[in-house]
């Protein structure tokens, strides 16, 4: 299948998605919205696809929304009821690509190029694991346009850099770049800008080979995890054992270490 605001393309278990708006900066668009939601319904049906790595054309990443393609009204102006449209248009277009990269049980990469401001900063956020350029640069600038992250950026931040870092980043919408980031534990780690799509391919590869159906349950406890009670985690613990339990990989895994030999790796 072709996009026009995307680039697609599976190999070696590793799907890749490139955000490919590079004049605006990979703004998203409302077709960027649809475009995203098919593709993550691709790689989430598609058994040949292990892990995903999700990175920008061009000179950026993601500027965030495209402000440019928007309808505006003056508040004095606008219907009674356009604060809860706005809401609703959230709730139908970015919530759902935001819980997707959650729930979706393999592995995302972010390799964030340039860029990662706004819905575009968080949308890196959501991913599993994020690696950046020397180059990259990361922001919540919604406060400089008067609005509030979006994007999961109240869940995320605060669980990344802390409550009154989370807050300092959101108030001032200040953009730090890639070796802060990684300072304040942000993103995983930093590379070289020639190196970055090379390793984060590598990393997919590396994923990819592994027991995807432990790691997809991993996932799905960790979300658990970050909301929940010890409990409550516990719990979740024991039904992500037991079905991991019942899975290929974890038979072959015991082999191959009663053998002596490395495990292949099935994702089944």
């Amino acid at each position: 299948m072709s996009y026009e605001t995307l680039l697609y393309e599976a190999d070696q278990g590793v799907a890749t998605i490139t955000l490919n708006r590079p004049a605006v900066l990979n703004a998203i668009s409302q077709q960027m919205i649809e475009e995203l939601q098919a593709t993550f319904d691709t790689v989430k049906d598609d058994a040949s696809v292990r892990a995903v790595v999700v990175t920008g054309a061009g000179r950026g990443f993601c500027s965030g929304a495209d402000l440019k393609g928007r309808q505006r009204v003056k508040p004095s102006e606008a219907p009674a009821d356009a604060s809860t449209a706005g809401g609703e248009r959230l709730r139908r277009t970015l919530n759902p690509l935001i819980l997707a990269i959650r729930t979706i049980e393999k592995p995302f990469i972010a390799a964030v190029n340039g860029v990662a401001a706004g819905a575009g900063c968080n949308l890196a956020l959501a991913c599993d694991i994020v690696l950046a350029s020397d180059t990259a640069r990361f922001g919540n600038v919604f406060t400089r346009i008067g609005l509030i992250p979006d994007c999961g950026g109240h869940f995320f931040l605060p669980r990344l850099v802390g409550f009154h870092k989370a807050a300092e980043l959101m108030f001032t919408g200040d953009i730090i770049d890639a070796h802060e980031a990684e300072r304040l534990g942000l993103i995983n780690r930093v590379v070289t800008h020639a190196e970055l799509v090379k390793q984060a391919r590598e990393l997919g590869e590396r994923l990819a080979r592994g027991p995807t159906r432990a790691i997809g349950l991993c996932k799905r406890t960790m979300n658990v995890g970050i909301t929940a009670d010890l409990a409550a985690v516990l719990d979740a613990e024991a039904e992500g054992q037991g079905l991991a339990r019942q899975t290929e990989d974890h038979w072959e895994g015991v082999q191959a270490f009663l053998e002596k030999r490395p495990a292949h790796f099935m994702g089944k």
